[in-house]
C-alpha cells in the first residue's frame, strides 16, 4: 500500500477530479459516508447501536458531536454528520470558525446541513456541555495545514481531548503534521482515524501515531490509476505489501531438492571480550532466519571460550597477537576469510579501538559479497565521515545495508538525534542517497530506504523489543536473507517486517512487555 504526503495525496485528488473526472463533491460523499460507518463501529463496539434503540421508549439515541472546519476536512466531517443523523444518531455541528467562512464543497455541504435542519452553533471556549455527547467527530483541520491550531480551535481541542470522550479523526488528527509525524500543542488524540484513500506518513510515524489510535484505511472511489499517476515511492511494510510487490509470504518456502549450499553461507564478524552474546545472537538469528551455514569471526584468542556455545556455526579465529581484542587484527584477513561467502554481517559487540575506521575500511574495500553494517562498525564509518575520510573509501563491489539505530543515524548525518527523530523517513532517504547504501532506521514503526529513493515504513513490533540484542537479531537475519540471494531492498524489508512479528509473537507469550529479551525474538522466528 501506498504511503502518502499532504503534496502527493493532493496531485493524486486533482487527477480524480482534473484528469479522470470525479466530481469533488462525489470524493466528499464518499469520505463522509466512510466516516459515519466507523463511527458506527465504535458505537456498536461500545454496545449501543441507533438502529438497536430506535422506538424504544426510555432508550435513548447514540449522540455525537461533529467539530468542523472550514476546508475540504470540515466539508468531509458535514457529510459524516448527515449520514449519522440518518442513521438515528443525535448529531450536533460545532463550527470552528465562523460559519460563512466555508468556500467550496465545504460551503455545500454547509448549507445542505442547514436545509435538512442539522443543529449547528459557532463555537466559543465553554460553550460545549461534554457530558451530554458519546463521542466526537474531529473534521478541524486537514492535510493542508501546517503549524500549531491558532484559537479558538487550539481551546476547542483542548476541551475535546480533556472531555474523555472518543474521537474519531477524518485523514488526520489535527495537530499532526501529515508529512513527518510531528504532533502540535494542541493535538487531537484520537481514538480512530479514518484514513481516506490512503495512509499518510505522519499516521505511521511517531509521535502522530500515537495521537492517530487506531488507523483505518477507508477508500472513497480514487481509482488505481489515479493513485499511480503520482509514482508515490513510499509504501506501507505489512504482510500484504510483501506479498502483492515481491510475492513473499513467511515463513519463507524452502525446496524439497535442496541442501545447506542452497541457501547460502553468512559471516558474521561480531562479539568481543565482554560483549561476546552481540555476537552469539547475531549468528543464532542467521540461521534461524534460515541460511545454510553460519561462520563467526572472532580474535583467536576467544575461539576457546566460545567453542560450543552456538554448535551449528563454525567458529573463525583471526589473528589477534594473542590479544583476545580486534585491534590486534587486520582488516584485511578479516576481509580474505568472508572470501566464498555470500553476505557479511559486521558490527555487534566489537567495540572500538585506535586506527578502528582504517580496519573498517579495509572490509569494505576487501569484501565483495554484499555487507551488513551495525553497531560498533556504524560508529566507525560515522568517525571517517566527519573527518572526510570517507570520501575517499569509493563505492564497494556488492551492496550495502547499514541499519542504524536514531543516536548512530545522528553520528553518520552529522545532526542531533531530536534532528533524525523529527523526520525519519525524510532522513534514512537522504543518506541512502547519499551514499549509495540501503538505510535500516531502526526504531517503533522502522524505516527502510533504498538509494533509489524507495522507502518502506514497517508496521510490525512492540516495545517490548527496545532491549539489548534486539538489533543483533535483526543485523543476523538480515545477512542470512542476502546470503540466501534476496537482493539488499528485499532483505532489509523482509528481515525488518519478520523481525517485528516475531517480536510481536514473543511479546504475546509474556506476561508482560518489559519481560521480552532478545533470545525469544530469535526462538520466535
Amino acid at each position: 500500500m501506498y504511503l502518502v504526503t499532504a503534496a502527493e495525496m493532493r496531485k493524486i485528488d486533482r487527477c480524480a477530479i482534473d484528469a479522470i473526472g470525479i466530481p469533488a463533491i462525489a470524493l466528499m460523499e464518499n469520505a463522509g459516508r466512510a466516516v459515519a460507518d466507523e463511527v458506527e463501529r465504535l458505537q456498536a463496539g461500545a454496545g449501543k447501536t441507533a438502529q438497536a434503540h430506535a422506538g424504544i421508549p426510555g432508550v435513548r439515541q447514540p449522540r455525537w458531536l461533529v467539530l468542523a472546519g472550514k476546508g475540504n476536512n470540515g466539508g468531509d466531517g458535514l457529510v459524516c454528520a448527515r449520514h449519522l443523523a440518518d442513521r438515528g444518531f443525535e448529531v450536533r455541528i460545532v463550527y470552528a470558525v465562523p460559519r460563512d467562512s466555508l468556500t467550496g464543497e465545504a460551503a455545500l455541504q454547509r448549507d445542505i446541513a442547514s436545509r435538512i435542519g442539522l443543529p449547528q452553533e459557532e463555537y466559543s471556549p465553554g460553550s460545549i456541555d461534554w457530558t451530554r455527547w458519546d463521542g466526537v467527530v474531529d473534521a478541524l483541520l486537514g492535510t493542508g495545514t501546517a503549524g500549531a491550531p491558532r484559537e479558538p480551535m487550539a481551546s476547542l481541542i483542548r476541551e475535546a481531548n480533556g472531555s474523555g470522550r472518543p474521537i474519531v479523526a477524518i485523514d488526520v488528527p489535527s495537530g499532526i503534521d501529515s508529512d513527518t509525524g510531528e504532533t502540535a500543542e494542541p493535538c487531537i488524540r484520537a481514538c480512530v482515524t479514518v484514513a481516506l484513500a490512503l495512509p499518510k506518513v505522519g499516521l505511521l510515524a511517531y509521535p502522530g501515531a500515537d495521537a492517530a489510535g487506531e488507523v483505518v484505511v477507508r477508500p472513497i472511489g480514487i481509482p488505481e490509476a489515479a493513485m499511480k499517476s503520482e509514482k508515490v515511492r513510499t509504501f506501507v511494510l505489512d504482510k500484504a505489501s510483501l506479498a502483492v510487490r515481491w510475492g513473499i509470504a513467511l515463513p519463507l518456502a524452502r525446496k524439497a531438492n535442496s541442501h545447506k549450499g542452497t541457501y547460502g553461507h553468512t559471516f558474521v564478524v561480531a562479539g568481543s571480550r565482554g560483549m561476546s552474546g552481540a555476537g552469539l545472537l547475531c549468528a543464532k538469528a542467521a540461521l534461524r532466519a534460515g541460511c545454510g551455514l553460519v561462520s563467526r569471526a572472532v580474535p583467536s584468542a576467544l575461539v576457546g571460550s566460545l567453542t560450543g556455545h552456538l554448535p551449528e556455526a563454525m567458529l573463525v579465529g583471526v589473528a589477534d597477537g594473542g590479544l583476545g581484542e580486534w585491534r590486534g587484527t587486520s582488516g584485511k584477513e578479516v576481509a580474505a576469510n568472508a572470501s566464498g561467502k555470500q553476505a557479511v554481517v559486521v558490527g555487534p559487540g566489537l567495540g572500538r579501538w585506535a586506527g578502528d575506521a582504517l580496519w573498517l575500511r579495509e572490509l569494505w574495500s576487501g569484501v565483495a559479497a554484499p555487507l551488513v553494517l551495525d553497531a560498533d562498525a556504524l560508529n566507525m564509518a560515522a568517525e571517517a565521515v566527519s573527518s572526510g575520510e570517507f570520501a575517499s573509501w569509493g563505492p564497494r563491489q556488492g551492496e550495502t545495508i547499514v541499519t542504524p539505530h536514531p543516536g548512530e543515524m545522528a553520528r553518520l548525518c552529522g545532526v542531533s538525534v531530536p534532528e533524525i527523530e523529527r523526520d525519519r523517513l525524510g532522513a534514512a532517504r537522504r543518506l541512502a542517497e547519499r551514499y549509495g547504501v540501503h538505510v535500516v532506521l531502526k526504531g517503533a514503526r522502522t524505516v527502510v530506504a533504498s538509494p533509489r529513493g524507495d522507502a518502506w515504513v514497517n508496521t510490525t513490533g512492540n516495545a517490548g523489543m527496545a532491549t539489548g540484542g534486539s538489533g543483533d537479531v535483526l543485523a543476523g537475519m538480515i545477512g542470512s536473507l542476502l546470503a540466501q540471494g534476496f537482493a539488499a531492498e528485499k532483505a532489509a524489508a523482509i528481515g525488518v517486517y519478520w523481525h517485528g512479528a516475531a517480536g510481536d509473537l514473543a511479546a504475546a507469550n509474556r506476561s508482560s512487555l518489559g519481560s521480552l529479551v532478545a533470545g525469544d525474538i530469535v526462538e520466535a522466528l
